[in-house]
């Protein structure tokens, strides 16, 4: 085993990590591919899966887990938070409009960064705000992409359902009409890391007098370039 640590064990479960790099693999590939004994390989990979350090799709394969685009964010946040300023401000003077920018943390969302219109009648989400997952546009985006296990359970007690997500998934963007808040509206879209993950929602959210009960059909074009834009400044070198 190359690049080893000494401790045999964060080295064996670190060969895991590198050989699921490379995609969903069996527990036959990785001992292949690790050089592993079985018994070991499919103890330190279920181990690793109830840290969310890997998960399991479809198939039942081994494959990376949502752990580490998170721990990849938190490493990269002051990028995310640099760029997130302009891109809400911009997002905001386009959409008249406030504007917010929400990361998951745990059972809940946290809003990081916001960008507020100057009058009139404004959904008001000052940055610290911690939110439920349960409601709103950007919970639906955080937890939309979600591995099948992790999903099922947010969706406990949600004010959306299980064929919500997946037009979510379907459309790229979410929208909320009166789940958080009864007489407010909200436009979603995904953040996405430079691994694909979904690691923030991108939001714009107002009184449903101005952003109407179908306020997709209005704001997601313009919520979706700004969560592009953000993407796209994590995948910068």
């Amino acid at each position: 085993m190359e690049n080893t640590s000494g401790v045999g064990v964060l080295d064996k479960a670190t060969s895991i990590l590198d050989a699921l790099e490379a995609g969903p693999t069996t527990l036959a590939g990785l001992v292949a591919v690790t050089g592993l004994a079985r018994p070991t390989a499919h103890r330190l990979a279920v181990a690793l899966e109830r840290h969310r350090l890997v998960t399991r799709d479809m198939q039942g394969r081994f494959a990376l887990g949502p752990r580490l685009p998170e721990l990849s964010l938190a490493a990269g946040e002051d990028r995310l938070l640099a760029a997130a300023g302009g891109v809400l401000a911009h997002l905001c003077d386009v959409t008249g409009e406030s504007a917010q920018l929400y990361r998951r943390q745990g059972e809940v969302r946290l809003c990081v960064a916001a960008a507020e219109r100057l009058s009139g009648l404004c959904d008001t989400v000052p940055v610290g705000t911690v939110l439920p997952m349960q409601v709103g546009s950007a919970a639906q985006i955080l937890l939309a992409w979600e591995e099948p296990e992790r999903l099922h359970h947010g969706l406990r007690g949600a004010r959306f359902t299980a064929t919500v997500l997946s037009g979510v998934r379907r459309r790229g963007w979410a929208q909320s009409v009166g789940e958080r808040e009864p007489h407010t509206a909200s436009v979603s879209a995904p953040v996405r890391s430079p691994n694909n993950q979904v690691v923030a929602a991108v939001s714009v959210s107002g009184p449903i007098e101005r952003l109407t009960r179908h306020p997709g059909a209005h704001f997601s074009r313009a919520v979706a370039e700004a969560a592009a834009r953000l993407t796209e400044a994590l995948s910068r070198p």
